[in-house]
């Protein structure tokens, strides 16, 4: 028993006086109702592994009301006042009687349902316990279930264009400019919409998931940890115009003509399923090949990014329908949250994208890889292989392929090949292993190197683009007097390539005093390439002007660049493309129209030398007299 209880013995009596006999009645009272309601077994049990049954027997009363306190109401600090004590305790014993009283009756009514069901309760038991014997499982599904639980127990590693996929940006190689763009427009408080444009294998997909990663980390943006990256192939979207499924928006299933759940199969309520759109709620929704997708999925996509929700709707939905559940009013009545970001990357040119797509997106635009570039993904990927290899192997991996995921293939395929054929022994790739393996799998160099080091006649170096690279056109030309002589050129030529012959013909009449008029000439793009456009102007004026006079022609540098009746050299596009594939193709120098020089956005390995007129041209590429 607590001291303090006995300390206030004699003050309970001073309170108490002459009540102490009615107080006391009360108390034994309160006393035998606790042995009734409990037992008398119960309670001298819990009493004596308290130590309190001889404070409850004892004279004084504050010791006895110090044990009721301690059962009933589990308090150890001695209240005080006895009377307001007493009324404590007796309130929680009415409580504890009536719930008692409760239980019992409701014990009758439960036996009293009983004896009415029992008949029916035997029989439902008995049937639940039929349908757990039989369950749905049989022997056939049991083995399927085993088969599948074996598959699922069986794993490879990982693909080894997993493991050496860029885990972080600076593993990116060559794609600075798209990577700070792309950056830049996902760092705002307000991120846009973006577009990434480029060839393949250049590390779109993987520069916009890592970008991603590092915009989440920011303050600045609306992003947070959890924020989904949802990833899809735009050639897999297709638009349903019955519109039963779209994975994209979504779709409604009407069980009515589709089958539905159980749920909802006796009352046909047709239920919304969410699509990609709602997936990406709060993060970037990605589409590859976004240029692949219907068009009519694409003018749809574009209302939910400006709603930032996706509507659905049914003929068999009844909104006054109350078996309707309530998420399923939800979507019906409010449709489902769809705010996102939308990066799409495609391959094809900005030209042949969706114009409203296009004007809802910031474009960022990556760059082809150069043989540079390409031998640093193959040093990088050896790399995280721990593999050595002949110091030739990532130059002849570079001319066999501009994508990087091609050029890791090719390292994969020959790390395979060097395993096998030293027996699982940590191998080392000889530049033979990868010949080999260039030889099996029928590569062809992607780029030729054309360039060489003395001079021929007729003979230029044009450039054109095709998609978001640069390749050279060989451009040939021979003369032959003769009156009334003609001019010959590639008959799949465009007419505009065409007109850059006539326009030659007037300017070289005008820089030589010689009428072309007394040739014979035929021009030739070696390969009858489809050369339509005024850029290959100049290159086809040097050509004619070299076959004429018989000087030689440069055969280090290649020309870009638009020849006007007066012998001005006009802009052209695709300049950046264009010194690309000059580069690749093994070139020293290229040389553009001036008022392109300014779009040349980084420096290149090669000189770059600016004209604004054919004499200037001529100044550099022609080489000397025959």
């Amino acid at each position: 028993m607590k001291k303090n209880a006995v300390s206030k013995s004699n003050k309970v009596r001073e309170i108490i006086k002459g009540q102490y006999e009615e107080l006391e009645i009360k108390v034994n009272s309160l006393i035998e109702n606790v042995y009734e309601l409990y037992g008398t077994e119960n309670v001298n049990a819990v009493l004596k592994e308290e130590n309190l049954l001889d404070a409850l027997l004892s004279d004084e009363l504050n010791e006895k009301l110090f044990v009721l306190q301690k059962v009933l109401l589990n308090k150890d600090d001695f209240i005080d006042n006895p009377f307001e004590l007493i009324e404590k305790l007796e309130e929680k014993l009415a409580y504890v009687l009536a719930r008692k009283k409760v239980e019992m009756e409701l014990e009758k009514k439960v036996d009293e349902i009983i004896e009415k069901n029992n008949e029916k309760f035997i029989d439902d038991i008995k049937l639940s316990i039929i349908k757990k014997q039989r369950g749905p499982e049989n022997s056939k599904t049991l083995k399927k279930l085993a088969e599948l639980q074996k598959l699922e127990s069986i794993g490879l590693s990982k693909s080894i264009m997993e493991y050496l996929r860029p885990s972080s940006v600076k593993e990116i190689v060559g794609q600075d400019r798209a990577i700070k763009a792309i950056l830049s427009k996902l760092a705002s408080p307000y991120p846009q919409h973006i577009i990434l444009y480029g060839p393949p294998g250049v590390g779109k997909t993987t520069t916009a998931r890592l970008a991603f990663e590092i915009a989440k980390m920011l303050k600045s943006t609306p992003f947070y940890e959890e924020s989904p990256f949802v990833e899809v192939d735009g050639t897999t979207l297709r638009w349903d115009p019955r519109e039963i499924t779209n994975p994209l928006l979504g779709s409604v299933h009407d069980p009515i003509y589709q089958g539905s759940k159980r749920d909802f199969a006796e009352s046909g309520i047709p239920e919304p399923k969410l699509g990609l759109v709602t997936k990406a709620h709060g993060g970037i929704l990605f589409i590859d090949e976004i240029g692949e997708m219907d068009p009519i999925l694409q003018n749809k996509l574009l209302k939910v990014l400006e709603d930032k929700r996706v509507e659905f709707s049914s003929s068999y939905y009844d909104p006054d329908d109350e078996n309707v559940p309530e998420y399923i009013k939800k979507l019906f009545d409010e449709g489902a949250p769809a705010d996102f970001v939308l990066i799409g990357a495609t391959t094809k040119s900005p030209e042949e994208i969706n114009p409203a797509l296009r004007s809802r997106c910031a474009e960022v635009y990556f760059e082809p890889l150069s043989k540079k570039d390409i031998q640093n993904i193959v040093l990088n990927a050896a790399k995280k292989l721990k593999i050595k290899m002949d110091a030739e192997v990532p130059e002849i991996i570079s001319q066999y392929t501009i994508e990087g995921r091609k050029a890791v293939n090719i390292l994969a395929d020959a790390y395979g090949y060097a395993l096998y054929n030293r027996r699982g022994k940590r191998p080392y790739i000889t530049k033979d292993d990868v010949l080999e393996v260039i030889n099996l799998a029928k590569l062809v160099p992607y780029y030729k190197t054309y360039a060489k080091e003395e001079g021929e006649v007729g003979k230029v170096f044009g450039l054109a683009v095709s998609g978001f690279l640069g390749s050279i056109l060989e451009i040939e030309a021979v003369a032959f007097e003769k009156e009334d002589g003609s001019v010959r050129f590639n008959d799949t030529a465009g007419t505009m390539a065409k007109d850059s012959v006539f326009n030659a013909a007037s300017v070289i009449r005008r820089l030589t005093g010689l009428d072309i008029s007394n040739y014979d000439i035929h021009v030739n793009i070696i390969g009858g390439g489809n050369v339509d456009g005024p850029s290959a102007g100049a290159a086809i004026t040097v050509a004619i002007l070299s076959a004429i006079t018989g000087k030689k022609v440069r055969q280090d540098t290649a020309i870009t660049g638009e020849i006007s009746l007066l012998g001005e050299i006009k802009p052209v596009g695709g300049v950046n493309e264009k010194i690309h594939g000059a580069i690749q193709a093994g070139m020293k120098k290229v040389i553009i129209p001036k008022e392109n020089i300014d779009e040349v956005y980084k420096d290149y390995e090669i000189e770059i030398i600016p004209v604004s007129t054919i004499d200037e041209v001529l100044d550099v590429i022609l080489w000397e007299a025959v």
